[in-house]
């Protein structure tokens, strides 16, 4: 089955990822910017800044039980942003050259985020586990540009991209620690690189594949299920909110971007998905300045 939707907001992000059904509401970052955004009930209306960041912001989950408080993949590692969009490093494990890139918080709590060279270095990136305690532990190298996690609603796999490789891998998870089994081959795209995913209530997965103006459904065996079709180049984020696909698209890079490069866009599915998790923190939290 193949759709064809048109830009539902006004917004034009040059690089519109980590799209989340968080807090009742509907976040996203245009990541280079270091902006964290929400977007209004009124899709007419313009995105609504909630925080502004000096340097890159790959991704956010909320704080369970603490509104307005995000977990966030940003710069070169791991901080809490406070309601007044101030943030309180939990660590900084990556270096010059290095920056953070997608993320999400598993059905257990933790949160999972994944590192990149800016230049894509083949082999640079990692992927790191934020623990309870607030700990911070990388636990899988050798990855160029990561994209997910994404963690089915059991919490008991995980959907991890390497986008330059064009490869989805599959990894079972213990959600009593969070280690991680031997990983499977999921998905290998041929034509464009797999970006953002999501996890429906039936275990399949959503893949936002760059390059293709496509976002595909593919079924827990692999198998392709649903294909829709966006008029912008490189789909980049996806999220459920319930019966809601939303997309997010990205500008950067095309010498000619069209009118719908950047933009966001939404369609109705037949099987909807859950909130994004929250990370749930076993200390406390900083307050704002």
């Amino acid at each position: 089955m193949t759709d064809e939707l048109r830009a539902s907001r006004p917004d034009r992000l040059e690089l519109g990822e980590g799209i989340r059904d968080a807090d009742g509401r509907l976040v996203l970052v245009d990541l280079l910017a270091g902006r964290l955004l929400a977007a209004p009930d009124d899709p007419a209306a313009p995105l609504r800044t909630l925080a502004q960041l000096p340097c890159v912001l790959g991704a956010v989950a909320p704080v369970a039980g603490h509104p307005g408080h995000w977990i966030a993949a940003a710069d070169t590692g791991i901080c809490l942003l406070t309601p007044d969009g101030t943030p309180h490093w939990l660590a900084r494990p990556e270096g010059q050259g290095m920056r953070m890139n997608d993320a999400t918080a598993d059905p257990a709590g933790r949160f999972w985020a994944g590192s990149m060279s800016y230049d894509a270095k083949e082999g640079a990136g990692s992927l790191y586990r934020v623990d309870h305690d607030g700990t911070v532990h990388r636990v899988l190298d050798g990855i160029t540009i990561p994209n997910g996690p994404a963690f089915t609603p059991d919490g008991r796999r995980m959907y991890l991209a390497d986008s330059a490789r064009g490869l989805v891998r599959r990894y079972p998870v213990d959600p009593a620690t969070g280690a991680l089994g031997s990983p499977e081959e999921f998905v290998r795209v041929e034509d464009g690189s797999p970006d953002g995913m999501t996890v429906d209530v039936e275990g399949a997965v959503w893949i936002a594949v760059w390059g293709t103006g496509t976002v595909r459904r593919h079924l827990p065996d692999g198998r392709l299920d649903r294909t829709v079709r966006l008029p912008a180049r490189r789909p980049a984020g996806v999220c459920l909110q319930g019966h809601t696909l939303h997309i997010t698209s990205a500008r950067l890079g095309l010498k000619d971007p069209g009118p719908d490069d950047g933009a966001l866009f939404s369609t109705h599915v037949a099987v909807p998905g859950l909130p994004a998790a929250p990370y749930r923190p076993e200390f406390s939290l900083p307050e704002p300045l």
